[in-house]
C-alpha cells in the first residue's frame, strides 16, 4: 500500500525501528556541523536504525524557541565522514522518522563570484549537480519520478532571507550551487568552468541531500555560508582546509542565532508548500516513515 506522504503519523519501514515516542519527536531538522550541538535545550539523543544503515550520529531532539527541533551532524560528531561518505539517505530517513519535516541545512561554501566575500550567506534557489557516484534516490525500484526544477523550498527560502535581513545579515536571496565530489578542492581550470556557467557557489554537500529530501516530501532550505573564493577567482595557493574551518568557526555564534530565529518564525502548517506535495499521486515501492 502506497504511503501517505502528508500523513503526520510514521507509518514505519521494513528493517526500520518502531516509530519514536512522542517526546522525542521533532517537526523541524537541522543539518550542520557539531557547533550546533549547543543549539538545542532539554535535549535527549535518540537512536534511529534505517533500511539505509546508520546515520552520521544518533539523532539529537530538543527545543529551540518553543518548537521542537532534531539535529544531525551531517560529517559526524567527530567530522569522520567525508562529504563523498556522508550516509545521506540514512540522515534523512532518520529526521523523517522522528517527525521532521522541514529541514533547514547550513554549510560552508566556496563563491565563484568576487561579489560573494567569505562571509557572506547565501539562500541559492538553484543547483547543479557535478558529483559521479552517489546514490540519490530512495527508490531503488518502480517509478519514482520527483519534480526537482526548483530543488529548494520557497516558503522555507523566503522566511530565511526575510529573517537574515531583520537579523542584520545581508543575505544573498539567489544564487546557483555547483556540487562536486571532493574531497579534494577544484583545479583553476575546473574553477574559472563553473563561473563561466553562471553559477555562483560551490559545494560537497549540498546534493544528494536535497533531492533526497524531496523524495521524502520533506521541505529543505539551505543556508549557505561563503568561508573562501574559489581557486579560480585569486592568484596563490588556492582554497585551504584550514581557511574554511577558520571562516566557518568564527561564522558559527551568529550563524546558530539566526537559524534559530528562522526557526521560531517557521510556519507549523505546510499546505501551501509544494515540496508537502511532492509525492501526491505517486505510488511508492516503500512505505514511508
Amino acid at each position: 500500500m502506497p504511503a501517505d506522504p502528508q500523513s503526520s503519523e510514521p507509518l514505519g519501514a521494513k528493517g526500520a525501528q518502531p516509530p519514536a515516542p512522542r517526546a522525542t519527536k521533532a517537526d523541524i531538522g537541522v543539518i550542520g556541523g557539531s557547533g550546533f550541538y549547543e543549539f538545542l535545550t532539554d535535549a535527549e539523543e535518540v537512536e534511529v536504525t534505517t533500511p539505509f544503515g546508520e546515520p552520521s550520529e544518533n539523532v539529537l531532539v530538543g527545543e529551540v524557541a518553543g518548537k521542537r527541533v532534531a539535529f544531525l551532524p551531517r560529517h559526524g560528531r567527530d567530522h569522520r565522514f567525508p562529504a563523498h561518505m556522508v550516509p545521506y539517505r540514512a540522515n534523512l530517513w532518520a529526521l523523517r522518522s522522528v517527525g521532521v519535516r522541514r529541514i533547514l541545512a547550513p554549510s560552508a561554501v566556496g563563491s565563484l563570484t568576487p561579489s560573494y566575500g567569505p562571509g557572506t550567506l547565501v539562500v541559492p534557489d538553484q543547483l547543479v549537480d557535478r558529483t559521479r557516484n552517489r546514490v540519490q534516490t530512495f527508490y531503488d525500484t518502480s517509478a519514482v519520478h520527483v519534480a526537482f526544477a526548483d530543488p529548494y523550498c520557497p516558503n522555507g527560502r523566503a522566511q530565511a532571507i526575510a529573517v537574515a535581513r531583520q537579523a542584520g545579515w545581508v543575505p544573498a536571496g539567489s544564487g546557483t550551487l555547483v556540487v562536486i565530489d571532493g574531497p579534494r578542492f577544484s583545479t583553476r581550470a575546473e574553477s574559472q568552468w563553473y563561473a563561466a556557467q553562471g553559477w555562483t557557489l560551490i559545494g560537497m554537500t549540498g546534493h544528494p541531500e536535497a533531492v533526497l529530501a524531496r523524495e521524502l516530501a520533506l521541505c529543505y532550505t539551505p543556508l549557505a555560508l561563503v568561508t573562501d573564493l574559489d581557486a579560480g577567482l585569486e592568484e596563490g595557493e588556492g582554497v585551504t582546509q584550514a581557511e574554511v574551518f577558520a571562516v566557518f568557526g568564527k561564522n558559527m555564534a551568529r550563524l546558530r542565532e539566526l537559524v534559530a530565529k528562522i526557526v521560531e518564525g517557521l510556519p507549523a502548517e505546510r499546505e501551501d508548500d509544494p515540496c508537502a506535495h511532492a509525492l501526491d499521486g505517486i505510488d511508492l515501492p516503500i512505505e514511508l516513515p
